[in-house]
């Protein structure tokens, strides 16, 4: 058996936080699907990648139309959470039609509001971009439709509650998720970090933490 390469090891570090975390928690209710449908391209910038890698590394990532959501990891990047928030627009100013997010492994726990939760729901174990095409976006964060029964009692003019925004819904979900769940995720958030840093020194990806 071949020895793995610095890409294939981050990519099973980040495959464990997508399977382990985000999904087994449920935090987005489109990744499984995006993941196992091949919706998910991944890249990976090795070393301190300059504005051009990232967006040749985007550009790759979106070549193939069956891609819905991109991550750009750059595994030996060290950088904290303000400059890697300047990249991210740096990137959106570059390529501005994707909604971009950035994800840090120092993110910290505040359940102060879902709002506030958010920075730790990007904990990923690599600094990384998220990168989603803005029609899908904006897709997403339409109204939800109302439901047979509630149509039903439109027609027969009964007041029903207004329909939410979908993104305020799993906000509020992911809220009440980790507010309960909080220390066995950062557990497993914990042991991800632990084997991230085992198999890196083994490949020579050089920024372990």
């Amino acid at each position: 058996m071949s020895a793995p390469t610095k890409s294939a090891e981050v990519r099973r570090i980040l495959e464990r936080y997508l399977v382990e975390v985000v999904e087994t928690y449920q935090l987005c209710p489109w990744a499984r699907g995006a993941r196992q449908g091949g919706e998910l391209a991944v890249e990976v910038v090795l070393g301190v990648p300059t504005l051009d890698a990232w967006t040749a590394a985007i550009d790759r990532a979106f070549a193939s139309t069956q891609t819905r959501i991109a991550m750009i990891v750059a595994p030996e990047l060290v950088i904290d959470i303000p400059d890697l928030r300047e990249l991210r627009d740096r990137c959106t100013a570059a390529r501005p039609g994707y909604g971009i997010a950035e994800f840090h492994p120092t993110a910290e726990l505040d359940l102060g509001s879902p709002g506030r939760l958010v920075r730790f729901l990007r904990r990923s174990p690599d600094p990384l971009l998220q990168l989603v095409p803005l029609s899908l976006l904006h897709s997403v964060h339409a109204t939800e439709l109302p439901d047979r029964a509630q149509q039903a009692q439109i027609l027969l003019g009964v007041e029903v509650p207004p329909a939410r925004d979908v993104g305020a819904q799993i906000a509020q979900a992911n809220h009440a998720t980790v507010a309960a769940h909080h220390v066995m995720i950062e557990a497993v958030l914990a042991e991800i970090a632990r084997d991230r840093d085992a198999s890196y020194a083994r490949v020579g990806i050089s920024a372990c933490r």
